[in-house]
């Protein structure tokens, strides 16, 4: 997804950038996995998140 052809469903904002958290997603049945990364795409003007994606979901299974 290229976040600069997206429009903001909430205030019609064109700028958008990407960040992460600290916190990563694992499977709920393996409670001491590392887990991978979430990649969110947010809206600069009022923070809509666009999108949240899982960088490396094969750590997942």
């Amino acid at each position: 997804m290229n976040p600069t052809d997206k429009k903001c469903t909430q205030c019609g904002g064109t700028s958008f950038a990407r960040g992460s958290d600290y916190i990563n997603i694992r499977p709920l049945d393996k409670k001491f996995t590392i887990g991978s990364e979430k990649i969110y795409t947010f809206c600069l003007d009022c923070g809509e998140v666009l999108s949240i994606k899982i960088s490396n979901p094969s750590k997942l299974k």
